[in-house]
């Protein structure tokens, strides 16, 4: 991959001697309006790790090395166009120590508990990021996945710990990104079912968490009948990236159509972005920037 190796050590050493660098690091970090001129986004992605999910494509450990990591985000942070991450408290804090989050849009990933194959995986405990803690460090919101398998049990606490946390978020002025699907329980492994219904069905239980929608975002996968399945929401939506081994161009033209239906506001892709086939993280990341944001970026 192209980028800049990254002295990870040295990140150690802080955490070490000087962690309060960290909150004070947060409170003189430069920041942005959410938003740019022209009402699009596009965010990277790197809450994976938290949840045991390293895998991609044929390489289950693919994201075990934060170094590897760590240098892949700051060369996607550094191009044109990238408004800004999405990820865990840990991989924040060391953007966040590395510079790489002057000026960008950053949204905290609140609910990891759900441990990728684990017996409780639905039962999806907020074990990252507090409202409180996103308001209090500059963030500009949280984000929450929100599976609904309508015969586990662990569905519902999940579900009232997203409308919680919607409504937290909202009174802080924050956003609530908020990512639903509806699923079903297989062999004990949890399944995403990608048809434009069950979107629908998920997106409807979703709009619907917490006192407030005033600050609610969509996260959702580019499906079928996408136009559908956003004609059952205003809430403003991000799309969320496709197979990181997918043909480039199949990917770029699919998010290319989805990016004129009306609620698109941009996209939020991670592995696709990280981790493309070739191994040039620079010229994904170009690509993905161009498609969202044309001249502008």
């Amino acid at each position: 991959m192209t980028g800049s190796a990254v002295d990870t050590a040295a990140l150690t050493e802080i955490r070490a001697r000087e962690p309060g660098r960290i909150a004070a690091a947060w409170d003189e970090r430069t920041l942005r309006p959410l938003l740019p001129a022209d009402g699009r986004l596009l965010l990277v992605a790197a809450d994976h790790p938290a949840r045991a999910a390293l895998g991609v494509g044929a390489d289950p450990m693919a994201m075990a090395s934060r170094t590897d990591l760590l240098a892949r985000l700051t060369t996607a942070l550094e191009r044109p166009g990238v408004d800004g991450v999405l990820g865990t408290p840990d991989v924040l804090d060391d953007l966040l120590l590395l510079g790489a989050l002057e000026g960008r849009v950053v949204i905290g990933s609140m609910n990891r508990g759900g441990l990728q194959g684990s017996a409780w995986e639905l039962d999806d405990r907020f074990t990252g990021y507090t409202a409180r803690e996103i308001r209090d460090r500059g963030l500009d919101g949280g984000k929450m996945l929100t599976r609904i398998a309508l015969e586990d049990v662990g569905t519902v606490a999940t579900l009232e710990a997203c409308a919680r946390a919607v409504g937290e978020l909202a009174s802080h002025g924050r956003m609530a990104m908020v990512e639903p699907f509806w699923s079903l329980v297989e062999a004990g492994r949890v399944r995403n079912l990608l048809d434009a219904d069950s979107v629908i069905r998920a997106v409807q239980v979703a709009s619907g968490l917490g006192p407030s929608s005033a600050h609610t975002w969509l996260k959702l996968p580019v499906v079928d009948d996408l136009a559908r399945v956003m004609d059952a929401t205003t809430l403003p939506t991000l799309l969320l990236g496709g197979d990181p081994h997918e043909a480039p161009g199949q990917a770029q033209a699919t998010w290319a159509g989805a990016l004129e239906l009306p609620g698109v506001r941009g996209l939020v892709l991670g592995r696709a972005l990280l981790y493309p086939p070739d191994g040039d993280v620079a010229a994904a990341v170009d690509a993905a920037a161009e498609l969202v944001h044309g001249g502008a970026a």
